[in-house]
């Protein structure tokens, strides 16, 4: 088996997470590989035209790949958290924008909804956004509110039967094409101890919530990045989230979802340079022979490999710590290790595959400087995974506060 494909199927180690079959795994995986082989003429032309691609959503439509991680009671696949990441692992081998589409729509939108919603907010937005027919996002950050969400603006007040949100979210990953946002403010009005964050299931429909496309970014350019603004937006009473002051927990929690997310989509980079840089190096001549046969060129590979196994070894270990701490709901020791090991995944892996891209964009000489090759897509794609759902800082704040003990968090 080529070693680059050896996350693409289920190990026997998973085989007893989850409600599904191994004929359902498989069959999950044979229709995420026709999903990225269908997708990646599309997505080569969006980006090289820096135009949004709306086959990724269509095509995840199509293949049914919009609920992977949903119970089937609500129209998903139920996979665990496992087979999950590897069918992100996956998908991000077509470009990081590609699976941050999914990450948005399913690691940080459906899963607070599944997990602190009412059975009728479930009922109302997962079968829906399983289906396609409700695309989802999550706003939490803010313009100037980003590693400490409780510095935010946003608010909300009660109006009879309804809430009347205002405020800007801003870098929200879906957020000009949601439906539905997971929206977090403060009480209007409130200030000291008694300010504390709330989370809505925000419906975007209406002139009071105005979104606009973010096109200044470097990369990612086929896949939605944008800001949006809610003027006195009413939305139902029915739509807070959780309990009320509850917001920041469910915040923190989702983002653990959300990072395993992006640690496997970095793994995804990584396996795409090394198959790339296989590739090229055996049929590149320079000096009369193939540049693979150069040894520089052989030490920049071997450290990409070491980066995709290094990868491969602590996504999988977060994902096993996240189906473990999703199966024990309410026990803070594994969700604590879960939220560990998640950390260490997305802090690492997606600083490797920065070295990654890098050394694969070397390996392609000049050519690695263009978007017509794959290796410096992904490099302008990538970097921005050191920096979104949990900046390399904050990571490595939590990862030693983790074995220092709690008395040494750097924020009280």
């Amino acid at each position: 088996m080529n070693h680059v494909d050896t996350v693409a199927s289920p190990s026997a180690s998973d085989a007893a997470l989850g409600s599904v079959t191994q004929a359902e795994r498989d069959q999950l995986v044979a229709d995420v590989e026709a999903y990225c082989q269908e997708i990646r003429p599309i997505e080569e032309i969006c980006y090289l035209e820096h135009e949004p691609n709306p086959a990724i959503g269509d095509l995840a439509k199509k293949h049914n790949l919009l609920g992977m991680a949903m119970p089937k009671e609500y129209g998903g696949r139920a996979m665990d958290s496992l087979t999950y990441a590897r069918a992100l692992v996956r998908i991000n081998r077509e470009g990081t924008g590609v699976r941050t589409f999914f990450s948005g729509h399913t690691s940080i939108g459906q899963y607070p909804i599944l997990k602190y919603g009412t059975e009728e907010q479930k009922q109302r937005y997962l079968p829906a956004s399983c289906r396609g027919d409700c695309t989802l996002a999550f706003g939490l950050t803010e313009p100037d509110a980003g590693s400490n969400p409780l510095e935010g603006t946003s608010t909300y007040r009660r109006e009879g039967d309804k809430f009347i949100l205002n405020g800007v979210k801003y870098l929200i990953s879906n957020g000009s094409i949601a439906d539905a946002v997971i929206v977090f403010a403060f009480p209007e009005g409130v200030t000291g101890k008694d300010r504390r964050m709330s989370a809505f299931i925000v419906d975007t429909a209406g002139d009071t919530f105005e979104a606009e496309a973010l096109h200044a970014k470097p990369g990612m350019y086929t896949t939605d990045t944008a800001m949006f603004e809610m003027t006195d937006h009413p939305i139902s009473g029915d739509n807070m989230l959780g309990e009320e002051g509850g917001g920041f927990r469910i915040a923190m929690h989702t983002l653990v979802s959300g990072r395993l997310s992006v640690a496997s989509g970095c793994l995804g980079t990584i396996e795409d340079c090394l198959e790339e840089s296989l590739r090229y190096a055996r049929e590149r001549v320079q000096h009369g022979k193939p540049i693979g046969k150069h040894q520089l060129v052989q030490a920049h590979i071997a450290r990409i490999e070491m980066m995709r196994s290094t990868s491969d070894a602590l996504v999988e270990r977060a994902a096993l710590a996240k189906e473990k701490s999703d199966l024990a709901p309410g026990d803070k020791e594994e969700l604590a290790r879960a939220d560990f090991a998640i950390a260490e995944a997305k802090y690492w892996a997606s600083n490797a595959a920065w070295e990654a891209v890098d050394r694969a964009v070397q390996i392609f000489g000049g050519r690695g400087w263009s978007e017509l090759y794959r290796p410096f897509r992904h490099l302008q794609d990538v970097r921005v995974c050191r920096i979104y759902e949990g900046t390399d800082e904050i990571m490595q704040l939590k990862i030693a506060s983790s074995l220092l003990g709690k008395d040494f968090a750097a924020f009280g």
